[in-house]
């Protein structure tokens, strides 16, 4: 067994830290383990970044989308997208200048209208509209939500976090939700499973 993850959110009995702490580092290829989130702080690339962030990296770099020298804000403070997502823009690769916004920020259209990068990554529907978006920006929107519409066989609709009809023409480049950041995700889970093989194995052989 070379990848484990943990299926959030567990039954309410179940302290999901607790189990996190028990996986091993070296398998936790969704990149939550204390250890990895270390590794991605010291940019020790030997870790494993969780998989969304890791993904949206992944689409501004086949998107040949500068970062360096860019400011790029990020709505959101989650450990899931929000703070590896800043450190991973932060970092050497990268080289972008980093805010991280979330709904505590004074002004939060002004500031997201000073990016070059805006990732939204907040849970609400259509929060991101036109008022946020400085014209030429680059939009990643990483929101996942559903909302009711009677005309869908199961009674709702996918969206994201951002307005995506009524932003798109002032953006140089979007990911509309569904089929932007979603089968990255699943990519780059894919992709940290192969590193956790081929690491484990390499390590097996020495």
């Amino acid at each position: 067994m070379h990848g484990i993850l943990v299926q959030s959110p567990p039954p309410r009995h179940i302290d999901e830290s607790a189990v996190i702490l028990n996986i091993d580092p070296r398998k936790d290829v969704d990149g939550f383990h204390p250890v990895n989130v270390a590794k991605l702080v010291l940019e020790d690339e030997t870790g494993f970044v969780p998989c969304t962030p890791l993904g949206c990296m992944e689409l501004l770099k086949s998107a040949g989308v500068e970062t360096a020298g860019k400011h790029a804000v990020v709505i959101g403070r989650s450990m899931i997208v929000g703070k590896p997502m800043a450190h991973l823009l932060l970092g050497k690769k990268a080289n972008a200048t980093v805010t991280v916004a979330h709904s505590r920020t004074a002004d939060l259209p002004g500031l997201c209208r000073t990016a070059d990068i805006l990732v939204a990554a907040v849970g609400r529907p259509a929060m991101v509209t036109r008022d946020f978006i400085k014209p030429g920006a680059v939009v990643i929107d990483v929101g996942i939500n559903r909302i009711a519409d009677a005309t869908r066989p199961r009674g709702y609709r996918i969206v994201g976090d951002v307005d995506f009809d009524g932003v798109q023409d002032l953006c140089s480049a979007i990911t509309p939700v569904p089929g932007g950041v979603g089968p990255m995700t699943i990519a780059m889970l894919m992709a940290n499973t192969v590193k956790a093989c081929r690491q484990l194995t390499a390590n097996t052989a020495h």
